[in-house]
């Protein structure tokens, strides 16, 4: 049987590094890094997308939160803030090493998710 996704990124350890690298990319981007910035419970924040991404990879069911349409319901945000999202999660992979089959795999999952994030 092939290695699910989560085992594939390093687990529950290599996920969340991650998502950790990503949350700080997030930070450092010009365009997106007001959304961020403003967050009072960042490290609750990074533990969430930690968790989701978890649970979303086929590791174990840790996340505890909202789903993607809800968690982002009013926040209007437009295409460019979606995609310097989802190059800095690239970019957090790229750092990881993780390879290029695992990438696209994670990059069709974040596309798939984009009717719950973009102008909701």
């Amino acid at each position: 049987m092939a290695a699910s996704l989560y085992e594939r990124l390093g687990g529950s350890e290599g996920i969340t590094q991650i998502a950790s690298d990503a949350l700080d990319n997030h930070l450092a981007n010009e365009r997106i890094k007001a959304r961020y910035e403003s967050l009072d419970n960042l490290e609750a924040v990074r533990q969430g997308a930690a968790d989701f991404f978890i649970s979303a990879t086929g590791g174990p069911d840790v996340y505890s939160g909202k789903n993607m349409l809800e968690t982002h319901k009013g926040m209007n945000i437009d295409e460019a803030e979606f995609m310097a999202v989802v190059d800095d999660i690239l970019d957090s992979l790229d750092k990881n090493s993780i390879a290029q089959r695992e990438q696209e795999e994670v990059l069709f999952a974040l596309y798939s998710m984009r009717k719950e994030i973009v102008k909701v």
